[in-house]
């Protein structure tokens, strides 16, 4: 059974190694719960954190794992959203709490930095610059006995998409057995990194104090996270939201050259078209598009990039996005491109919940200063990037003859509010506004009915149906 009350503690501060300087781990009974901790609280000794600090070693390691309850120096869990399933693991039995990861094998296949943008909160607050090196950069902690975890992961791929297939056979791609293999398969170097949050630069970036924004997560999370309120020495956030992946064609060394041609899309995640090709939206063949023109690019000696951000449905989640589909298809009018930004915030009271703010960092992580192609149209992420210091030369528009049919209504309604048109959307005005509609489903329109229509009705026991 946990135990209750404050946790004892033998020391205020744990004992170092004369060797190194490095405290010795402090392990945590793992059957010991404490519902909060406070940062005047006999035995709390996080490890110093000096975010933006060239040196990793005077950086210091971010340390969120359960084993060091004193000496985390992080709020929050690994794994971003997943880590709930963490919990679900340890409580079927499945896996032993006590569990250390083997890491010898799990190093990057490729090198990613250092950049000077590492050392900068301004260019890097949402991950952690060395979160993929740890087993180096950190190896004298986890000698010692810390339970530190990668929170970047740095590997290779083939990947096969037929739209790529297509672009071949139409002569648009050629195989050259480096880049682009005549099966059809692209090779990519590829890193998953997950969201690691420096409080007092997202409060800057976000326009509010740092007060304000912890109190807001722990607000809007129902309480899910107290030491937000109760530990304001602690400056790093693991948020429980999904993380991204980049995926990169070419050679990564590179892309810091401003001299040698970078192309690169920034997804967010939209799982209806990325993945089962929805038709309603832009997204999979906008995806597939700059997938092609990185691959050119690649094939041309220069590199390309795709940023894929999981923040379904403009980040306010799948079930919201279906919710405003809904909404689009049964309003009076039917779809149309004059009311698409409206059916959003009436269902979910804000437009868009992505905002830009952060979406810069992982560029920074890869040393971008420069674009030569940027395959976007949002006005939201050409200015995040940009008023970050990184120069965007081209910024490329998605093909009229890749916008499926139910996506006119999205097209129209983006460009007409500011998205970039380019020089195939010149002229989109409040007459293609109006005339812009949607394909019809017919939906019944909603009656309003009493709980009594959900009861489950009792067919009985097997026994009594024979």
């Amino acid at each position: 059974m946990p135990k209750d009350g404050p946790m004892p503690k033998k020391h205020k501060t744990a004992p170092k190694d004369d060797n190194d300087g490095i405290p010795i781990p402090d392990n945590t009974p793992l059957d010991y719960i404490n519902l909060t901790t406070h940062s005047d609280s006999f035995g709390v000794d996080p490890i110093p954190v000096s975010w933006g600090h060239p040196n990793p070693m005077v950086r210091g390691p971010v340390i969120c794992t359960i084993r060091h309850a004193a000496q985390r120096n992080a709020i929050g869990a690994h794994q971003g959203s997943y880590c709930v399933y963490t919990g679900l693991a340890v409580a079927a039995g499945k896996l032993n709490p006590e569990h250390m990861p083997e890491l010898k094998l799990t190093t990057p296949v490729f090198d990613i930095g250092p950049f000077p943008s590492w050392a900068d909160p301004r260019k890097i607050a949402s991950i952690d610059p060395f979160g993929h090196v740890i087993t180096d950069a950190y190896r004298s902690y986890l000698n010692k006995g810390y339970d530190i975890r990668p929170t970047i992961a740095v590997t290779k791929a083939h990947i096969d998409l037929p739209e790529t297939r297509e672009a071949m056979a139409a002569g648009r791609l050629k195989a050259d057995g480096k880049i682009l293999l005549e099966t059809g398969q692209s090779i990519v170097s590829k890193a998953a990194i997950e969201p690691v949050w420096y409080l007092p630069e997202v409060a800057r970036r976000f326009g509010c104090t740092e007060s304000k924004l912890r109190q807001s997560i722990f607000r809007m999370t129902n309480g899910m996270y107290p030491e937000l309120i109760t530990r304001p020495d602690l400056k790093i956030f693991l948020p429980p939201i999904g993380g991204l992946t980049i995926y990169i064609w070419g050679d990564p060394a590179t892309i810091p050259d401003e001299d040698i041609p970078l192309t690169c899309r920034v997804h967010d995640e939209c799982n209806g078209s990325d993945v089962f090709g929805s038709d309603i939206c832009t997204c999979r063949p906008y995806m597939t598009h700059a997938i092609e023109e990185c691959i050119k690019t690649a094939q041309a000696g220069g590199c390309g990039i795709v940023v894929y951000f999981r923040k379904e449905g403009r980040s306010l989640g799948e079930v919201t996005k279906y919710l405003v589909y809904n909404t689009r298809k049964r309003q009076e009018g039917g779809d149309s491109a004059e009311k698409y930004f409206n059916c959003t915030e009436q269902v979910a009271g804000v437009q868009d919940t992505r905002f830009q703010a952060l979406m810069p960092d992982p560029l920074h992580f890869l040393g971008v200063t420069k674009i030569h192609n940027f395959i976007s149209m949002s006005d939201m992420k050409y200015n995040a990037i940009v008023q970050t210091g990184i120069k965007i030369e081209n910024r490329v528009e998605i093909p009229p003859e890749l916008v499926p049919a139910d996506a006119q209504v999205e097209i129209t309604a983006k460009v007409f509010h500011g998205y970039n048109a380019g020089d195939a959307y010149q002229g989109i005005g409040e007459k293609d506004m109006k005339q812009t509609k949607g394909r019809e489903y017919k939906y019944d329109m909603p009656e309003e009915k009493d709980a009594s229509a959900f009861i489950v009705q009792d067919e009985g026991t097997a026994e009594e149906k024979k």
